[in-house]
Parts: structure tokens; C-alpha cells; sequence
């Protein structure tokens, strides 16, 4: 109870105020948080350091501490720029986010099919999302996991909905999903795909120069619904403005062999990754698990469905 009276009446009417700032005075403040974050009390910098220097095995020490410190001031941006979302009008949504080829995803939309959006932590995936509605000719859902502080949780959905946007929670996806395929219900819905499943129940592959267990979710879905599959890249050309750009990875996953879009969606992100390391959320423990011994890699596919 008193948790609940210090957020109402203290936390959120500060987020609130926060989020009315204009873009360069939360700009100003993403550089006092990163010096008190990062500098001073040192939030996950070995993490941090540790995942890029395993990542790039083939850059000097002297590399590694330039793209953290990027990292670092991109971290505090990106949780100011995801607070703005909470009173972000229409009009300044677009001028900070534009979306370079929505025809890739409307086109099957026209043919009257939904189509599974799937990308990962990189860039600004909730200041995109909170774009997306206003781009995409079906309408737009994103796969999202509670968060256990219930106060919190609401904040975080009525950020991502404002504009629209529906949210589907993880553990309902499948049904949810099903459902609407069933009702023929056109759609587009975002998968992270770069979470920590488990270790025991993942696709595995090379990741960044490491092992690493990916999520089925993404791959069963589009296999079991035969919905095409689109990557979407975040890109960042300057401070504050993002672009997406998307691109098919397949027309009919019910004919793709197991494993091959798993394997095409986490090339992708590491294509992008390798473009611009430190708009990814290097503060992920993404690596905590090791990969059962029984386990092997699995090798890329390709068939004539791969685009």
C-alpha cells in the first residue's frame, strides 16, 4: 500500500514531467544519468565489457572502451526516449522515426495475409513500436512479458498503446495468435527474438563469436501459421531518429526446414550489430547459459523460399 502512494503520488508524476521535456533537454539529462550510472556507480560494466570484448575478440581494448562508452550514453537515452513515449504526440513520433519500406510488410497485408515482425533489442524498439501503428496498413501487435511490479507493468502498457499499438502477453501468444488466424483476422506482430530461453528447450547456433540459445517462439509460430516472416533493422543515423528498414527472411515458412528461420533472423541482428555495436543492449546477460552437451549447432539453411 504505501509502495503504491509513493508511486502515484511521487514516481509517476515524475516520469510524467519527464516525459514532457523537449528532446534536447533529455538529451542534457542522458548525460548527468550516464555519469551517475555508468561513471560513478558503474551499473553492469563488467557485463558489459565482458559481453562486447567476447563479441569482438578482434578489437584492441582501446575499441572495446570507445564502443562501451557509446553504449553507455545510448542506455540512458534510450530510457528517457522510452519515457517520452508516455505523453509523445503523433507529429513528433514522425519526425523522430520513420520507416523507409512499409510496402514490404503491406504488400502481403493487400494479399490478405498477416505477416510475424521479428527483430531485437537494438536501437529504440519501444519508440519504434510506438510508430509502427501509423506505418502499417494492418493493425500492429507487439509480444510483450509483464513485468512483476503491477504499477509499473501499467505504465509500460499504456506507453506502448498510446499509439494504438495491441499487446499480447508472452505467455498468451500461441492461443492469441492461433485465434486470430483462425477468425482471419489481418495482422502484424513483433517478436524480440534475442531474450535467454532456456538452455534445454532453444535453437542453437554462433552468435557473436559465442554459443548461443535462441527462442523457438518466433519460427514455431510462422511454421505452424504459415505467415511470412519480415526483419525489421533499427537503424540510428544521428541522435534521437531512427529508421527501420525491413526485409523478407520467407514467403511460406510451412516449407522452410527446422532451424532456418531461427538461423536467418539472429544473422541478420548480427549483421546489424557488427554495423552499429553500441545501439544493442550489451547489458543483457545474454550468455549466462551454457549449451548442453548433447546439444549441437545447428548449420545455416537455404532454399528456394529464403529470400
Amino acid at each position: 500500500m504505501v509502495g503504491k502512494i509513493i508511486y502515484y503520488l511521487i514516481i509517476y508524476p515524475f516520469i510524467y514531467l519527464l516525459s514532457l521535456l523537449p528532446f534536447w533537454a533529455i538529451y542534457g539529462l542522458s548525460h548527468f544519468f550516464k555519469f551517475l550510472i555508468f561513471d560513478v556507480i558503474g551499473y553492469r560494466k563488467k557485463v558489459v565489457e565482458t559481453n562486447l570484448r567476447n563479441a569482438f575478440p578482434e578489437k584492441s581494448e582501446k575499441e572495446i572502451k570507445q564502443i562501451a562508452n557509446k553504449f553507455y550514453l545510448y542506455f540512458c537515452d534510450l530510457i528517457l526516449e522510452t519515457i517520452k513515449t508516455l505523453s509523445i504526440s503523433k507529429k513528433k513520433v514522425l519526425q523522430h522515426v520513420t520507416f523507409e519500406n512499409p510496402e514490404v510488410v503491406n504488400k502481403f497485408y493487400n494479399k490478405g495475409q498477416s505477416v510475424i515482425l521479428v527483430l531485437g533489442h537494438y536501437g529504440n524498439w519501444e519508440l519504434c513500436g510506438a510508430a509502427s501503428n501509423y506505418f502499417f496498413d494492418s493493425q500492429f501487435y507487439a509480444i510483450y512479458k509483464p513485468l512483476h511490479n503491477k504499477e509499473f507493468d501499467n505504465l509500460l502498457i499504456k506507453m506502448r498503446s498510446r499509439s494504438g499499438v495491441r499487446l499480447i502477453k508472452m505467455k498468451e501468444t500461441y492461443k492469441k495468435i492461433f485465434s486470430m488466424v483462425e477468425k482471419e483476422e489481418l495482422f502484424t506482430v513483433a517478436f524480440i527474438a534475442d531474450q535467454t530461453p532456456s538452455p534445454d528447450n532453444a535453437y542453437w547456433t554462433t552468435f557473436l563469436n559465442q554459443d548461443t540459445p535462441v527462442f523457438w517462439g518466433t519460427e514455431n509460430v510462422a511454421r505452424k501459421t504459415n505467415l511470412p516472416v519480415v526483419y525489421a533493422t533499427l537503424k540510428r543515423p544521428k541522435r534521437g531518429y531512427y529508421s527501420v528498414e525491413l526485409e523478407v527472411i520467407h514467403t511460406c515458412p510451412k516449407e522452410s526446414i527446422i532451424g532456418e528461420i531461427s538461423e536467418a533472423h539472429t544473422r541478420l541482428l548480427e549483421r546489424d550489430i557488427k554495423e552499429q555495436p553500441e545501439i544493442w543492449l550489451w547489458t543483457h546477460k545474454r550468455w549466462k547459459h551454457k549449451k548442453p552437451a548433447n546439444v549441437l549447432n545447428k548449420p545455416v539453411f537455404k532454399n528456394k523460399n529464403h529470400i
